[in-house]
């Protein structure tokens, strides 16, 4: 089983390059590759207790030390490492601990003692995880898919914020604003303590070791996110001591003349980081095609086509020694940013939209950051889907966040941190990820696709892939790719929702003219709104 397990982790090793930790005994594997960010020096994993607890993470805890500081005293800890704390947590407090804590992870805890083991997700999904099970009922759970996919019969995304113990899958992430007859109570709906309420978001997530940086796309999540923690970088948040890093660097990517590139340099300049605009070429990004959809595990149209210049902005983001980096993932689900939520026929229905967008963020924008990033060893850190931040945000009214013929979308964000960036960066109306990159962008992708598909296959569609049918070219060619790596065992993993201008499917009865536009980019439902 050891020799088996080390052959399997070796397909993640992209995710952790820095240290490889193995544990086994006659009934657990624990395999792990590290990511070294926090602890560099003695944070190595699988992590082991006295007691006889084996535990291996993938993620972040960053309320650690405010954790630490109550356990200490009874707890014998080994590292310095912000998830030891995931052990003595669960000694004390069984699974009711999740609630204690602020950070985003995927972790298998395994007890010697018992032969019992707890597997579990953050709260939105930010970190992925995917379990199954081989012919003889053994568990496998894994950070990727490839690394599991080929000796499990069947195999499932471990859904966020549940936990599994010996078996048994619970949800332990219920807050009120996540029901359906959730109770349209104004509450924290002060600009100022969203203002308060996102500045520690931030803060907590700056907890790292090694050289960090911020992605800046030049649309006000990424500026708002860069302009905060370039305000904070001058001190570490671990100790209040100088900053070990003695500049703040920044990264956009685009095509020559992408929109993102001209913005963020406006935004790089005025918050003062080092800023680094790389450009990429459309064959370039055709090239990195199916290395992307390897690593993202996806074929969903709107996910790879923003996968692609972030999965090589990670790559030169590496080649510069950075292993962290801040992202703006998360603002448009919390705020209702995207131009369809101005056909919102109520304070409910935009409620529970944001509440449905926010639920599948684990399989489009989170899985996106994650993967992209992690294939070349970097970790994006998302502090709009921080939980306390979330629990502020979410709990407001939302008809102080809805966006109306004079209120532009995200209004209420914009205002909180008005004096934070020049008017321009501040009130730009949003550019989809992967439009921002260059409007050829897209239109290269479907070229290319109608290129490789030819008429007769994409007539023949349904017997080629009988199960999650292609609607476009475009989406056949991503299917067709996918095809190559992952066996059909594994389609329960990818979502496959009609997606217009990246509406859910309920919303898109807001507005008949919505079931026109067969294109998933928001620019091709930007002339039912507005231009400003």
């Amino acid at each position: 089983m050891r020799a088996r397990a080390l052959q399997l982790v070796r397909r993640v090793r992209h995710r952790g390059p820095d240290w490889s930790g193995v544990y086994a005994d006659a009934h657990a594997v624990l395999a792990h590759e590290r990511l070294a960010i926090v602890d560099v020096e003695s944070g190595a994993q699988p992590l082991h207790s006295d007691s006889g607890k084996v535990l291996c993470v993938n993620g972040e805890i960053y309320n650690h030390q405010e954790l630490r500081t109550f356990l200490s005293a009874t707890h014998n800890f080994k590292t310095a490492s912000d998830c030891e704390v995931l052990i003595y947590l669960y000694e004390e407090q069984g699974v009711d601990f999740f609630q204690a804590l602020n950070g985003i992870f995927a972790f298998v805890l395994y007890d010697r003692a018992r032969n019992s083991y707890l597997v579990a997700r953050d709260a939105i999904g930010v970190v992925p995880l995917y379990y199954g099970h081989d012919d003889a009922g053994n568990l496998y759970a894994a950070s990727e898919l490839k690394a599991i996919a080929e000796v499990c019969t069947t195999v499932q995304e471990f859904p966020p914020g549940h936990y599994m113990l010996d078996g048994e899958l619970r949800c332990w992430f219920k807050p009120g604003w996540m029901r359906r007859d959730f109770s349209l109570v104004q509450k924290y709906t002060t600009i100022k303590r969203l203002r308060t309420a996102l500045e520690d978001a931030v803060r907590r997530q700056l907890m790292c070791d090694v050289p960090f940086g911020l992605l800046i796309s030049g649309g006000v999540d990424s500026s708002i996110i860069a302009a905060i923690a370039a305000r904070a970088a001058a001190k570490r948040v671990e100790d209040g001591s100088a900053a070990w890093w003695p500049r703040l660097h920044s990264f956009t990517i685009g095509l020559p003349d992408a929109p993102d590139l001209e913005a963020a340099r406006v935004v790089a300049e005025h918050i003062g980081t080092a800023h680094h605009a790389f450009t990429f070429s459309v064959q370039e990004g055709l090239d990195a095609l199916e290395d992307v959809i390897y690593h993202l595990e996806t074929f969903d149209t709107t996910t790879v086509r923003a996968a692609v210049p972030m999965y090589l902005m990670a790559r030169k983001i590496k080649a510069m020694g950075i292993k962290m980096v801040l992202s703006g993932e998360g603002a448009d689900e919390v705020f209702g940013g995207y131009l369809y939520f101005h056909k919102a026929p109520n304070s409910r229905e935009f409620h529970l939209e944001t509440l449905r967008k926010i639920k599948a963020l684990h399989l489009y924008d989170c899985l996106r950051a994650n993967k992209a990033m992690a294939a070349w060893g970097v970790e994006a850190r998302v502090p709009f889907l921080d939980v306390d931040f979330l629990n502020r945000a979410m709990n407001m009214h939302p008809q102080t966040k809805m966006p109306s013929n004079t209120r532009i979308e995200k209004h209420i964000l914009r205002q909180a941190f008005i004096d934070y960036l020049p008017h321009a960066i501040v009130w730009r109306q949003k550019e989809q990820f992967s439009d921002g990159v260059g409007y050829r962008w897209i239109e290269a992708l479907q070229e290319h696709a109608a290129a490789k598909i030819s008429e007769q296959q994409f007539a023949a569609r349904d017997q080629a892939f009988p199960q999650k049918t292609p609607r476009t070219k475009e989406e056949y060619l991503y299917r067709q790719i996918y095809a190559q790596f992952f066996a059909e065992h594994t389609l329960d993993c990818v979502p496959h929702e009609l997606s217009i201008a990246c509406s859910s499917a309920v919303a898109l009865e807001w507005d008949e003219r919505f079931a026109a536009r067969a294109d998933p980019s928001g620019r091709a439902v930007r002339d039912l709104f507005h231009n400003a």
